[in-house]
């Protein structure tokens, strides 16, 4: 069961790092932006506080030791999807952006959540 949580654990550190850094990277498929494609005011630190959370969780994936401990990251991350998906799938401003971030967020749920059965 290590390998894929770990790689998925790394992929989510990664793009974690990556928005808290580029908050437009999250902030321009929610349509969070200005017509310069800047993240809207307050929407960085939003997304920055967002990066933040999935940084720990991607940490805790690559390095729980396997069994309870491992399963409870994966466990964490998967409801930090369904979390998402819930709130930016009903909260954001524009239909297009609700379904595509929606849609992002419980792929990545559902990737996270079958890599316990691994």
């Amino acid at each position: 069961m290590t390998l894929l949580p770990r790689v998925l654990g790394a992929i989510t550190m990664l793009y974690s790092a990556a928005i808290i850094v580029r908050p437009r990277l999250l902030a321009g498929p929610c349509d969070l932006v200005d017509t310069a494609g800047e993240p809207l005011p307050g929407v960085s630190t939003l997304i920055a506080a967002v990066g933040a959370r999935d940084l720990a969780i991607g940490a805790a994936m690559m390095a729980a030791p396997e069994g309870v401990a491992l399963r409870t990251a994966i466990a964490a991350r998967v409801a930090s999807d369904l979390g998402d998906a819930a709130v930016f799938g009903s909260a954001l401003t524009s239909r297009r952006a609700r379904a595509r971030i929606a849609g992002f967020a419980l792929g990545w749920a559902t990737v996270c959540a079958l890599s316990a059965l691994t």
